[in-house]
């Protein structure tokens, strides 16, 4: 049979015997597509975003007034998600929300993304990110967990059982049980991609070696390999750092206005960043994640997968909001 999860949208179970790489809802037939692909999961936050623009970022002892405030969707797994389903893959989104945010479901099936797998919980708030945006673009936030925290095991178990070798799944750290996941995930053979945001001590209690993919900021590498200032280590160093720490990790490193580097076994490869009027920089990881993951289910070569995540990245650099900001691959291949 198939499950069920309670979503704000009213869909139902899946059908009894779902096709590979795609979920029959009987609620939509839009969505009854046969294709043999594989699939992609992104299991992580969901979380209201509160937008609050700034001549500078508070700070200590101080109180400042905003000249604005935003309420925009957000949490870097519905980012994610919304990445990948802008970039033209089918994606999953799973998580827990409260009844507070049962409109981030809507959203994310605006933009493509199946919901089926999100929890919505009534004895819990949904997460929250109060993000103050300066006037030159740049952004400082501060995370209330909420129901990004509240995950179980048997809720894991289940949203998992859907899915099997080859399929990937794309996590961060925004939610509890992430070793859990990690372990479950590497046992049906999926392709696991972790980006390690926001870094904290707990990273290091996770099985990375059984991580596929690590996609991280040069500050975030700095924190993982113990280092004190990442601007004093040349970024091929870090890669190569990190890839000697973690063998058999693919490594992603992104570097903002000098571009992005990836290392594995057999090659280092260079991208640049496309240079835009930054606006704001809330989304450019997770719209750089989606891309990049989205071109590699394509079978495209690591060269072309960043240089479309690079370019979709500069999209969202140069627009307001997060999720909002990401382009679709449409929009994008017009700007080519």
């Amino acid at each position: 049979m198939g499950k069920h999860f309670p979503n704000s949208n009213g869909i139902g179970t899946a059908s009894e015997e779902p096709i590979r790489g795609c979920i029959v809802y009987t609620a939509n037939p839009v969505d009854k597509r046969k294709v043999e692909i594989m699939k992609v999961l992104v299991f992580g936050s969901l979380n209201i975003d509160y937008n609050y623009s700034v001549d500078h970022f508070v700070q200590k002892g101080e109180t400042l007034s905003s000249s604005a405030l935003s309420v925009f969707s957000g949490g870097k797994g519905l980012n994610q998600a919304i990445a990948l389903a802008k970039a033209g893959v089918e994606v999953y989104q799973a998580g827990c929300i409260g009844e507070d945010g049962k409109f981030l479901v809507d959203i994310l099936e605006e933009a493509g993304v199946q919901t089926r797998y999100i929890d919505v919980r009534g004895d819990v708030r949904t997460g929250n990110a109060f993000i103050q945006n300066d006037k030159e673009g740049d952004n400082c936030i501060l995370l209330y967990g909420g129901a990004n925290q509240a995950i179980s095991k048997v809720y894991i178990d289940a949203v998992l059982a859907d899915f099997t070798a080859g399929d990937y799944i794309i996590l961060q750290n925004e939610i509890n049980e992430m070793a859990y996941i990690i372990k479950q995930a590497k046992e049906k053979g999926m392709i696991i991609v972790l980006n390690p945001s926001p870094m904290d001590e707990k990273i290091h209690g996770y099985p990375l070696d059984s991580v596929t993919y690590l996609m991280l900021n040069e500050v975030e590498a700095a924190q993982l390999l113990g280092h004190d200032e990442a601007d004093e280590v040349d970024a091929d160093a870090i890669a190569e750092e990190l890839h000697q720490q973690f063998p058999q990790m693919k490594i992603v490193l992104t570097l903002g206005s000098s571009g992005s580097v990836y290392k594995d076994a057999k090659q280092l490869v260079k991208q640049k960043c496309y240079q835009v009027k930054t606006v704001d920089t809330t989304a450019a990881g997770d719209t750089y994640t989606g891309y990049f993951v989205a071109s590699l289910m394509r079978e495209l070569p690591v060269q072309e997968a960043m240089d479309a995540a690079s370019r979709a990245a500069a999209v969202a650099v140069g627009t307001k909001g997060a999720a909002t900001s990401i382009p679709y691959l449409a929009d994008l291949e017009k700007k080519r």
